[in-house]
């Protein structure tokens, strides 16, 4: 969620992605940098360069050798592992730094990680998912529809992703609610050093168990397969296979959900579009991607490797850069009315996955998950509204989307 912070006064040179009013509506704020200052900076959170157009944050995304993805988090410890703060569990001492592996990785490692993880995510092995998604789907919806309400984002959104993932993982689906509050802790509270620890430590001494557990017993699902997985001739170690789950689980879940959610509050505010969903089935597929273009949840990281002039800018090694993947494709230079939700736009090169080698390796199942939880919705429920008087809350940071978002229907 948004925090209480000094009130920003010049966007261009002292934003705030944790501000208030950024977090409820960014988008005439993006109007306004793209416009004045494409790449603004600030000094906040430990100073950034902020990129929202179209061209520069494609350009900065396929520039590794400037730009290195060893720092996608740009708020405290957001996005990474290791550096815990207190008293670490005894099963936690001893291990070395946990990054995230693909996604906190330059190559090699970031070749051969991303390599393991792709099949899981081919649209092969998402096909194999999707029946019991779309059962998880009518499932959640049974259990408030008599009601006439439900929090489209909490009752039905959040408990979507995090049970597909766990099933990936092969570990049980019951503990949903744990990886939330973990991931929640992880991501939205990155600024918030105790919060933010104690989703590490919950979510890695999880795992550690996980993973020691398979090592004498192998199962199903991606965890067993990466502790008997051997690369080069050695067995990955322990702080790969934990940096590699985690970051399936972490940017699994968050990101999904706030599409989810995100979408369903277009629709639960554009009674038009809801209703020519509803009606006409056969434009999911284009309406699938213009709402993951209208409303992309993830602003990804980066570090400066070395001195560089990029755009204008004088960027030095070490600085931090945010690629504002969503402003871009609000972008009216890459996208015809691009404001505007066009549930039939069929030209839609959207980055809302990323772009270069990092593009999202579980865009498949991001997809199919949107896919199926707006058709079981619409097929169930229509016609829907946001509540009247009900409070609507927004998480923010490097992935938004609504985390409350209470709604009615017939």
């Amino acid at each position: 969620m948004a925090r209480k912070t000094a009130p920003v006064t010049d966007w261009s040179t002292d934003y705030d992605i944790l501000d208030d009013g950024y977090v409820r509506d960014p988008y005439p704020i993006w109007d306004e940098l793209r416009q004045r200052c494409p790449v603004g900076h600030s000094d906040r959170h430990g100073g950034s360069w902020l990129l929202t157009r179209y061209a520069d944050v494609t350009a900065a995304a396929h520039d590794i050798e400037s730009f290195s993805s060893a720092g996608v988090g740009v708020l405290g410890n957001e996005g990474q592992g290791g550096g815990y703060e207190g008293d670490v569990p005894a099963e936690l001492e001893g291990l070395g730094d946990i990054d995230l592996p693909p996604i906190s990785a330059d190559p090699p490692l970031h070749t051969w990680t991303r390599r393991l993880i792709l099949p899981w995510f081919s649209h092969q092995r998402v096909a194999q998912y999707e029946s019991m998604t779309r059962e998880l789907c009518g499932r959640l919806i049974d259990g408030f529809i008599s009601s006439g309400r439900a929090d489209a984002a909490a009752d039905y959104a959040q408990q979507i992703p995090v049970r597909v993932i766990a099933r990936i993982l092969g570990v049980p689906e019951d503990m949903a609610d744990d990886f939330t509050g973990w991931v929640r802790d992880i991501l939205e509270f990155a600024d918030d050093p105790e919060r933010n620890n104690r989703g590490q430590l919950g979510l890695m001494t999880y795992l550690f168990a996980e993973v020691e557990k398979r090592k004498a017993e192998p199962g199903r699902g991606l965890i067993s397969e990466l502790v008997h997985t051997v690369h080069e001739g050695e067995p990955l170690t322990v702080e790969t296979v934990l940096g590699m789950v985690a970051l399936i689980l972490v940017a699994g879940v968050d990101t999904t959900w706030s599409a989810i959610g995100s979408s369903l509050w277009h629709l639960a505010t554009h009674s038009k579009d809801a209703a020519r969903l509803a009606n006409e089935p056969e434009l999911m597929p284009t309406a699938v991607e213009e709402l993951l273009r209208a409303y992309s949840p993830v602003t990804m990281g980066r570090l400066v490797v070395a001195d560089t002039d990029f755009a204008g800018c004088p960027m030095r090694k070490g600085d931090k850069l945010l690629l504002n993947f969503p402003a871009a494709n609000r972008d009216s230079e890459a996208f015809e009315r691009a404001d505007e939700v066009l549930l039939d736009r069929v030209r839609n090169r959207h980055v809302a996955f990323g772009a270069g080698i990092h593009r999202c390796a579980g865009s498949n199942l991001a997809r199919m998950e949107l896919r199926v939880a707006l058709e079981e919705w619409t097929r169930r429920i229509p016609s829907f509204r946001l509540a009247e008087g009900a409070e609507l809350i927004w998480a923010g940071g490097q992935v938004r989307g609504p985390r409350s978002l209470p709604v009615v229907f017939p």
